[in-house]
């Protein structure tokens, strides 16, 4: 009965907030509208804008770029879960401890399993007080506050990739190159995962902004570098401690602006090296799509066939993250094939890239889709709609759980999020530690490294006055230096990465110049 009444209380101010939300934002939608309509002849009436009109649009707020699939969930997740901090005044050198252990190379023995402080609570902050400033101007300009963040950079996100790197060094263990590619299809599933109710948006990246990664514990090291800054890519490149794997990319994503939504296609090649067996594997990332971005309760689906290709064999893997679809049904799901160079069926592999990734023989699986596919008409016609206009809120899926046909191998099933997950930014315990540094490690890492970004670490802290100011002061300081740039006519220089074709797909990538592990950083720009 109380649970009743606490269940309803929370729906009321949920409904009460949207409500309101609503009504603030019809003059500014209006006015949008009549906009795009005015400035486009024959336009949609939904605005598309293309990724270089919208890197435009942010130039003049310093947000440029920032819009990627993991960090378009700006704002609004009304959370009630969350719990309030307060703000300070202290630098890195004399605020709380940052959460480092006992450092061996940049590496932490003993990693932290909770943030220095729990997230802000969102409901006090109005998103009305920032969006009526902007009435006239195109959506894609509004920018939000420090509040809206999480205490990670773009690049310290991008590194959740390597997060069931266990994938890969079994891959590189297994001598069927079928099993092989099953594990490999797993990987790539399992690096999107980590996405799932995170509705904090990452810091962007400034440019020549770095960060390393070096997990002894999970046998790899990392290193991502901002590149760009116009259009944003970031580039990085991760190595097997053992020398049995590469694994390296670059991520530019192309930002589609629906209204209710955005969608993020990403750009750029995944490639994955098993050195041992002399293959290669590259594939790009699904589509995200983040949901009610201006009102509502945000959530993101993943759409899109995912193609990974082994060079050497000419095996391919065609997976295809599906859409929710009208009753949810197919919320999350992720089914495909394994197939050789004749396209001979080899393997299926179903499941949720929420959960968990199966494989299972390929008749087996048709057999089953058969009889799943006729239940489902059935039930379609049994069920009558009221209305066929397509809803931007979440659908409940018939079942959270994966049905298991039988004689499935389970390849891969997400670990538990920790209990303290809620109140740190929806973190799982791989993010938790990305930020975490002790003074042996600031002594060894470039001055480059997000982690030593003052915005971001004020932020962790609980310090989010602090964390505005100095992220004010990052933004003018790299505007500054853009200016200057451009009056000398000089150009930008990456220190890690360099323009070049990929060396398996042919496409235009970002490939790692090697010596960032000698430790030898001079000339370094002073980017914070």
């Amino acid at each position: 009965m109380f649970s009743s009444k606490v269940r309803n209380f929370k729906l009321e101010q949920e409904q009460e907030k949207n409500k309101i939300l609503s009504e603030a934002l019809e003059t500014l939608a209006t006015e949008h509208h009549e906009l795009e309509r005015s400035l486009v002849e024959g336009s949609p009436p939904v605005s598309i804008l293309s990724e270089e009109e919208f890197y435009d649009a942010l130039s003049g707020s310093e947000s440029e770029g920032s819009l990627t699939c993991l960090e378009a969930v700006t704002a609004h997740s009304f959370e009630e879960n969350e719990v309030p901090g307060s703000s300070g005044k202290h630098r890195m050198s004399e605020g709380k401890d940052c959460g480092g252990g006992d450092a061996l190379s940049n590496g932490i023995k003993k990693h932290r399993t909770s943030l220095p402080s729990p997230m802000f609570s969102r409901n006090d902050f109005s998103i009305w007080s920032i969006l009526r400033k902007c009435i006239g101007m195109e959506l894609s300009k509004i920018t939000m506050p420090v509040i809206f963040n999480e205490p990670l950079s773009f690049l310290q996100r991008l590194t959740e990739y390597m997060e069931h790197t266990y994938l890969i060094h079994k891959a590189s263990s297994l001598s069927d190159p079928v099993e092989r590619m099953q594990c490999v299809a797993a990987f790539a599933v399992s690096a999107v995962a980590s996405q799932w109710e995170r509705t904090g948006k990452p810091f962007n990246p400034l440019l020549g902004e770095t960060y390393e990664l070096v997990r002894d514990d999970l046998g790899f090291r990392l290193i991502s570098e901002q590149v760009s800054h116009h259009p944003p890519i970031s580039a990085f490149h991760a190595e097997g401690l053992n020398n049995d794997f590469i694994f390296h990319g670059s991520i530019y994503p192309k930002l589609k602006f629906w209204g209710k939504s955005v969608e993020a296609e990403p750009k750029g090649t995944i490639t994955l090296e098993l050195l041992d067996h002399n293959e290669a594997y590259t594939w790009t990332n699904p589509t995200c799509c983040v949901h009610n971005i201006i009102v509502g309760k945000l959530w993101i689906e993943q759409y899109g066939n995912v193609e990974i290709i082994n060079h050497k064999t000419g095996d391919k893997c065609v997976l295809n993250f599906k859409p929710c679809g009208l009753f949810g049904k197919e919320l999350h799901k992720v089914e495909g094939y394994i197939q050789d160079k004749s396209k001979k069926k080899l393997c299926a592999l179903y499941g949720k890239w929420t959960e968990c990734l199966y494989s299972v023989d390929p008749a087996t699986f048709d057999a089953y889709k058969k009889n799943d596919k006729k239940n489902t008409e059935e039930k379609k016609n049994s069920k009558q709609t009221s209305s066929s206009e397509e809803s931007d809120e979440m659908p409940v899926p018939d079942s959270e759980s994966v049905f298991i046909i039988p004689g499935s191998v389970l390849l891969w099933r997400i670990a538990p999020r920790p209990p303290n997950s809620a109140q740190m930014y929806n973190f799982t315990s791989f993010a938790m530690v990305l930020n975490e540094v002790d003074k042996e490690m600031e002594s060894v890492i470039p001055k480059t490294d997000c982690r030593l970004r003052p915005d971001i670490r004020a932020m962790e802290n609980g310090e989010i006055d602090l964390a505005s100011e100095e992220k004010k002061r990052l933004e003018e300081k790299q505007r500054a230096a853009r200016k200057n740039r451009s009056k000398s006519e000089e150009d930008w220089k990456t220190r890690w990465f360099h323009q070049g074709p990929n060396p398996y797909s042919g496409a235009q990538d970002w490939i790692y110049s090697g010596s960032y592990w000698d430790r030898n950083y001079f000339n370094l720009p002073d980017i914070y």
